[in-house]
């Protein structure tokens, strides 16, 4: 299964083509609009969400609500378009109908001062562009909505296997709180609805109490008066992934490595790390390492511990998938860094766009969304991936023999 994004940040939308889904799935606009809404969340953004109020439209792959195997297509209409058509034609400006105005409005558009931390001055020179926005267009992390539309793809396909992902930030900028990471909870005592409805319910996404989101909602205000920004540390969990997915047989089957790969490709994140926070560092092997234990009655095996983050070896191993990953400070700062004119290689002031003080919060839907993905191919490369009824008969066919393995030692 794979995706491809196309479509630009202010472009007339964003496609997102989904190939090798699998057939008989139950699919609704409703449920990735949930996700596209959730992306919007969180204390920080600029003004562009206030414009954008994201939805979609299945335009292939879907009948009556379920998959039919074939390619899936998604469009997002970006609502702001209009005020940049101009700007942003596929045609050619002398060709449109009011074409001085269009070559007014793209003129005045068009900059040539590469903002540090971008992708502006290395687009540049890789496609000898000579307009920086044709590099700011694409890298934008605009596009990370097509992505949250492809993760709650695959959500519909784990959700009814009884996989769950969410995410919730655990610090801003040197803001870390009281609060215990998520990670630190056994499972069966907190309840996984009551995690989610409090992390979202949140301005920040976070479990901090009320004290600490104003701390740091007045630490977020600060910041962006002084026209700067805040990146952060986010944790991402997945519960009810089985055993045994991914492999240890090569070094591109490795759930670990998809995971930390499609998670570090996310727009600003700069590291990635599996495990519940503690560092294998600064740990002793006796001290790191998740002990085995096994129940006399049932033969269930669990573990002390889970430092290892749900996977050894390369695959899964029972335990809840923990995952954290850093994003920078966004490099689009209304105060510019230096920086040069390209055309005529004098310095100046970096370029300013729109944009938010923190994509913190929202990094977070972005991170559940390619996790989610990952977890999703592993799945269909172990249980099948042409239609539901095989992966769902093949999936109950391995939890059976997980049983009665266990059940043979008596």
């Amino acid at each position: 299964m794979r995706f491809l994004t196309g479509g630009e940040s202010h472009g007339k939308g964003l496609t997102v083509i989904v190939d090798g889904f699998p057939a008989g799935i139950a699919v609704l606009a409703e449920a990735i609009n949930n996700h596209l809404a959730r992306r919007q969340l969180g204390y920080g953004r600029g003004p562009r969400m206030k414009i954008e109020k994201d939805t979609v439209s299945i335009l292939s792959g879907v009948r009556h609500g379920l998959s039919t195997g074939a390619p899936i297509t998604l469009w997002i209409e970006n609502k702001d378009f209009p005020a940049w058509e101009g700007v942003m034609s596929p045609e050619p400006i002398e060709s449109l109908p009011d074409s001085s105005a269009a070559k007014a409005a793209t003129d005045s558009k068009s900059y040539s001062r590469p903002r540090p931390g971008h992708a502006d001055l290395a687009g540049y020179w890789k496609y000898n562009h000579r307009d920086l926005r044709d590099v700011l267009e694409r890298a934008s992390a605009r596009e990370t909505a097509a992505r949250v539309a492809a993760g709650a793809l695959a959500q519909c396909l784990l959700t009814p296997l009884g996989i769950r992902i969410h995410s919730h930030v655990i610090q801003m900028g040197s803001f870390t709180g009281k609060a215990a990471q998520a990670s630190k909870h056994n499972w069966q005592e907190l309840q996984w609805q009551d995690f989610v409805a409090q992390s979202d319910a949140n301005p920040l996404r976070s479990l901090w109490d009320s004290a600490e989101t104003q701390e740091v909602i007045a630490y977020i205000d600060t910041v962006h008066k002084a026209g700067d920004t805040l990146g952060g540390r986010i944790e991402v969990l997945a519960i009810g992934v089985p055993p045994g997915l991914g492999s240890y047989t090569q070094w591109d089957k490795r759930l670990d490595g998809q995971l930390a790969q499609a998670l570090i490709s996310i727009h600003a994140v700069k590291n990635v790390t599996l495990g519940d926070g503690t560092s294998p560092v600064s740990t002793q092997g006796s001290q790191y390492q998740d002990a085995i234990d096994v129940n006399p009655d049932d033969l269930a095996i669990t573990r002390r511990s889970n430092h290892a983050g749900g996977i050894e070896g390369g695959m899964s191993n029972g335990m809840p998938i923990l995952l954290q990953l850093e994003m920078k400070p966004l490099s689009t700062l209304r105060v510019p860094l230096d920086s040069v004119n390209l055309e005529t290689m004098a310095p100046e002031p970096g370029h300013f766009e729109r944009s938010d003080v923190t994509a913190v919060p929202a990094c977070g839907v972005v991170a559940e969304a390619m996790t989610a993905w990952v977890l999703a191919n592993a799945v269909l490369e172990k249980f099948g991936a042409d239609c539901w009824e095989d992966l769902f008969a093949s999936w109950q066919h391995y939890h059976t023999r997980l049983k009665r393995g266990a059940a043979k030692q008596t």
